[in-house]
């Protein structure tokens, strides 16, 4: 058998996906470009307001008004979170918690107002944090690093802070320790990943932030909660502790209050909102919409509040937080100045111009930085620029006449109309131009995506060809692999002597890219040439006398029906429609291929019998016994996707739904009774699955032998399932109902999932140092002694009467046992040996199983439960039609990404990202490891089904020398007659299952670049290409794990063998 061939071949062609995914990525989510430049006070951007004025000490730009500030941020604070309504006499838990807010702004109108703070999205904590302090937006793309944060080079504010001399003292979540390296005075940073700990980093920070405010040594006081946000991961926001949390920043905010001074500026902010269950880094408008609220002893604002709270952007709180405390804007910032802010007690008049001064500093600041980026990109359009140039020159000419004719502080009355007016007009040039930025920082580079479009489809045609000419070729490996491999590298080699010659920078992503389309050329080259001399050697017979174009019409109509399906389901990628509900039309195109296969059967006439004489003129047709057993299989699987649909998340754009229960944890559950029931239930299906394996496995005969691996099966898994239930019954339990076993519950939590984790890699290990689950009886006669030795004196004429009797009585034996079978063949009984490949897949595929289940929520597990029922029930609808002839709450947006699952097993923060995105993958796409690594049990399962039907068939007056020779090679064995052609069916399996997973790839590439100015294009079809990548990576290599452990398995078998010959 082919081993490494198969494998290498399998694994070139994911090659050539995934060079063909990161250069379309490399296209398409392109960050935008970041300036090196920086504000200063010696900017010769703002001349004097008017003559003769200069700034007071300590301020650049415009008069500092404060000379503290302290900026609190409540992560994840909902604006619903911060509103107060007394009406409501049985508010819901995050609801009229934050009393402290609702009393400051209603006795101190004109000192304290809250505002609703709309976040840009994407709405991920380190995305917030580039915009609350840039003033500019981050692009999608930089959601891939939210846990992996990379040092701010870009201009900010806590930059200019510390450039012009302030103290900035910062506590709370370590992401600003990876954003801002060495940029703060005095740091309290604590570990911010585990969403299950909800109060380390808020305690922490209480018990630094009051002595640090009366200690007076800052200037800048930056205090980051996570608390709010780690609950509505963990419970939600309508739970008890989130009203326990709310409550505990309140009384934090009530005390702070106390401490400040009159020369501080107090801000509470939340960096975005959280949806229903407690998710965000989307675009809906729960997670998009925050919280602001600002306070300062002296008085803020001119007027009182609006009825309705204003909305303002988040990139504005940076310019104006920059001038009220005196330094420069930061270069890119694209926010608008909160003028209001800057009016205090003046009159009217003097608001008006000091508002205007900030609006005109503003607009300057905005045009010098579009026009520095216009010169260094082309993503912003000349047309958009060239209005905005001339709503900014227009109102700066006004601006500079309308200072000409004002004397100090002195309006003329005629002139006061048109301060609001002029301040209109830069409100709108500073409006038009953030717009025109955040529809604009999509910056594409179409040769690129246009490159990876074309590598993804040529590998889909590889794949097709490959699968072709496998079937005509079984040394096909080995003939076509050495061509790529050749000529990979010598178009890499070529790319990197231009590197060399024009002293350009190299690109690794373009060199992989180049060295898998040169393969690509060299396979299709050699391709081509064999076919040219296949078609020259068998050119003298005409295409249809030898009948194979007959033979090939007939096979693509029968793939008419499942590549209609496919391709509909492709075509259907394009519809933003389709993507939003495809929860609910994947399951039913599945259903409706089940159904068209049965109809297909049957109008070939593989469901009938032949019909007899009698048969023929009644005009009746039997059905086959098999077709009740394949019409029930049909009705199962129905059910099964019927009952899938309990299972299912809910996308912001389907407002009338309603997310799942199972996907919630027990711990969220405030029935006690109904948290029990749901307990046992989990439990129950645990133990379920563990039986039904064993089951199947001891009914095949893999369970008979006292190998390490099968002793591991027969006591291994119920102890896994002790360690998942007992794991499941701490972590369901209430934090505030165990009192002094706390401790103690802290410590169970990670020591079972470690206890999983490390009795499944020992299952695994011990599969894959020895996969065989075989027990060989050796039934041979022992070739021991004859005769038994006489004991008693030598030489003497008793031991002749002793020995030869049993001489006599050996030989008459052995003539009888002759007589009885018929030869001298010795025999061995190898029980499980039929279907030893099965078997190995089925142990990796339940260790899996359980890893998958321990890192979602306990009520998954009756989704993982049909998971393994439907894939069951496709495998004998398959075994079926060739005798004959799902999810797990996840969707394709970032808000349904299982943060938490980084933690299971896992109390303190980690020390690296590549742990917790193994995790967190893992439990994105269970479903995509599951049926990748199970894909050749397409292949194995007909001959393990046989061994019921052979036997079914067989004549009852067979003699037992026939029905040994008929068994002798049964079931999987059949494989092994025939060694290429299991290789080939193996490689052809893997080509086709590479196939449809790229053609759907190529859909959502296809969809992404045709579409990337489509309104929903960044809501919708990026991150469905983003999923749809990262799923096909996942898939292609658990695909090459689950053929490897095939090709493992039969090296086993093999080594068996020879062991077994040497006996």
């Amino acid at each position: 058998m082919q081993r490494w061939p198969v494998v290498l071949f399998l694994a070139w062609v994911c090659f050539l996906f995934f060079a063909g995914i990161g250069l379309f990525m490399s296209g398409f989510l392109l960050t935008r470009i970041e300036l090196a430049s920086s504000s200063s006070c010696s900017d010769p951007l703002v001349p004097p307001l008017w003559e003769r004025q200069s700034l007071p000490p300590g301020s650049c730009w415009a008069p500092q008004r404060f000379s503290k500030a302290v900026l609190v941020i409540i992560d994840a604070l909902h604006f619903e979170f911060a509103r107060f309504d007394p009406a409501k006499a049985s508010p819901l838990p995050y609801e009229n918690k934050l009393g402290v807010l609702h009393q400051l702004a209603t006795s101190q109108p004109r000192h304290a107002r809250l505002y609703r703070f709309r976040a840009d999205p994407p709405t991920a904590t380190m995305q917030r944090i580039k915009g609350l302090t840039t003033g500019s937006l981050p692009t999608f793309i930089d959601v891939g690093s939210n846990f992996a944060s990379y040092a701010i080079q870009e201009d900010n504010l806590l930059a200019q802070l510390v450039q012009n001399g302030r103290r900035v003292v910062f506590m709370g979540d370590d992401t600003w320790e990876g954003l801002f390296p060495k940029k703060f005075f005095r740091s309290y940073f604590f570990p911010s990943f585990n969403v299950k700990d909800l109060h380390t980093v808020d305690d922490g920070i209480l018990q630094h932030l009051y002595p640090t405010v009366d200690s007076g040594e800052w200037d800048v006081l930056i205090a980051h909660f996570l608390g709010v946000d780690h609950c509505g991961h963990k419970h939600g926001p309508d739970h008890p502790e989130m009203a326990k949390k709310l409550t505990q920043m309140n009384e934090m905010l009530r005390s702070l209050v106390d401490h400040l001074g009159n020369d501080t500026l107090l801000l509470v902010a939340g960096d975005h909102g959280m949806t229903e269950t407690g998710d965000h880094g989307g675009d809906s408008e729960k997670e998009v919409n925050a919280a602001l609220f600002v306070y300062s002893r002296t008085p803020l604002f001119g007027s009182g509040p609006p009825e309705e709270p204003e909305t303002i952007p988040q990139v504005n709180l940076v310019p104006t937080v920059a001038l009220l405390l005196g330094v420069p804007i930061p270069y890119s910032n694209i926010g608008e100045v909160m003028a209001e802010l800057f009016t205090g007690d003046s009159d009217a008049v003097s608001a008006a111009l000091q508002q205007l001064s900030v609006y005109h500093i503003n607009a300057k600041q905005v045009d010098r930085f579009l026009q520095s980026y216009s010169l260094v990109a082309q993503d912003l359009p000349a047309e958009q620029l060239q209005h905005l140039q001339e709503l900014f020159s227009s109102a700066v000419e006004e601006h500079t006449q309308l200072l000409t004719q004002v004397q100090g502080t002195t309006v003329p009355p005629e002139l006061k109309p048109r301060l609001g007016s002029l301040i209109s007009r830069f409100q709108r040039y500073l409006r038009e131009a953030r717009a025109v930025c955040t529809q604009s920082w999509a910056r594409f580079h179409p040769l690129r995506m246009v490159g990876g479009c074309i590598l993804i489809a040529s590998s889909c045609l590889l794949c097709y060809v490959a699968s072709e000419l496998a079937a005509s070729s079984q040394s096909l490996c080995r003939s076509c692999l050495l061509y790529p491999l050749f000529w990979g590298p010598v178009g890499a080699a070529l790319l990197w002597l231009v590197h060399v010659f024009t002293q350009e920078g190299l690109d690794l992503l373009l060199v992989s890219s180049w060295a898998a389309a040169a393969s690509q050329l060299g396979f299709f080259w050699h391709w081509w040439g064999q076919h040219l001399k296949r078609a020259r050697l068998t050119g003298s017979q005409p295409p249809l006398a030898s009948g194979g174009l007959r033979q090939r019409l007939q096979a693509w109509l029968g793939l008419a029906f499942p590549m209609g399906i496919l391709v509909f389901r492709c075509g259907a990628m394009f519809s933003d429609s389709f993507v939003v509900a495809e929860a609910r039309v994947a399951p039913f195109l599945l259903a409706s291929l089940v159904m068209l296969l049965v109809g297909k059967l049957h109008w070939d006439g593989h469901l009938t019998v032949p019909e007899g004489p009698k048969q023929q003129l009644l005009g009746i047709s039997s059905y086959r016994r098999e077709i009740w057993y394949l019409l029930c299989l049909v009705a199962m699987l129905l059910v099964c996707v019927r009952l899938s649909s309990f299972f299912h998340q809910c996308r912001e754009e389907i407002p009338q739904c309603r997310p799942s229960i199972f996907l919630s944890p027990l711990a969220s559950l405030r029935n006690t009774r109904a948290k029990n029931l749901f307990y046992l239930l989990c439990v129950a299906l645990l133990a379920g699955l563990v039986y039904a394996v064993q089951s199947w496995l001891r009914h095949y005969g893999n369970l008979n032998s006292s190998d390490p691996l099968v002793l591991f099966v027969r006591w291994g898994f119920p102890l896994v399932v002790l360690c998942i239930a007992c794991y499941w019954a701490v972590a369901s339990s209430a934090d505030d109902s165990l009192g002094k076993l706390q401790e103690l519950v802290q410590v169970a939590v990670v020591v079972f999932p470690r206890a999983v984790y490390g009795l499944a890699s020992m299952g695994l290990l011990l599969l894959l140092c020895n996969p065989m689950t075989v027990f060989a009886k050796d039934t041979r006669e022992s070739a021991g002694s004859i005769v038994t030795p006489y004991l008693g004196v030598p030489g003497s004429e008793v031991d002749f009467l002793h020995v030869i009797p049993q001489i006599y009585k050996r030989m008459q034996e052995s003539q009888k046992s002759r007589l009885e079978r018929g030869s001298c063949r010795a025999t061995v009984a190898a029980y499980g040996l039929g279907s030893v490949y099965s078997a190995a897949l089925v142990i990796a595929l339940t260790l899996l199983g359980f890893l998958l289940m321990l890192l979602h929520s306990e009520r998954l597990s009756f989704a993982f439960l049909l998971l393994f029922v439907e894939a069951f029930v496709l495998l004998h609808i398959h075994t079926c039609a060739r005798g004959l002839a799902g999810d797990a709450g996840h969707q394709p947006i970032f808000p349904a990404i299982h943060w938490n699952a980084a933690f299971v097993g896992f109390h303190l923060d980690h020390s690296t990202n590549l742990l917790p995105a193994v995790l967190v993958g893992a439990n994105t796409f269970a479903s995509h490891i599951l049926f990748a690594v199970g894909c050749p049990l397409l292949l194995l399962w007909p001959f393990v089904c046989e061994v019921s039907t052979s036997q079914r068939k067989k004549p009852k007056k067979e003699s037992r020398e026939e029905l040994q020779e008929v068994e002798e090679h049964m079931m999987e064995m059949r494989l092994r007659e025939s060694p290429e052609e299991f290789s080939t069916a193996l490689l052809r399996l893997g080509l086709k299952y590479l196939f449809v997973l790229g053609a759907q790839l190529l859909a959502c590439v296809c969809a992404a670049m045709i579409l990337r100015r489509h309104l929903m294009v960044w809501k919708v079809f990026a991150p469905k290409f983003l999923f749809e990548s990262l799923g096909f990576v996942v898939s292609s290599i658990c695909l090459l794990l689950g053929i490897s452990l095939v090709m493992r398995v039969d090296c086993a078998v093999s080594t068996w063998f020879s062991q077994l010959r040497l006996r």
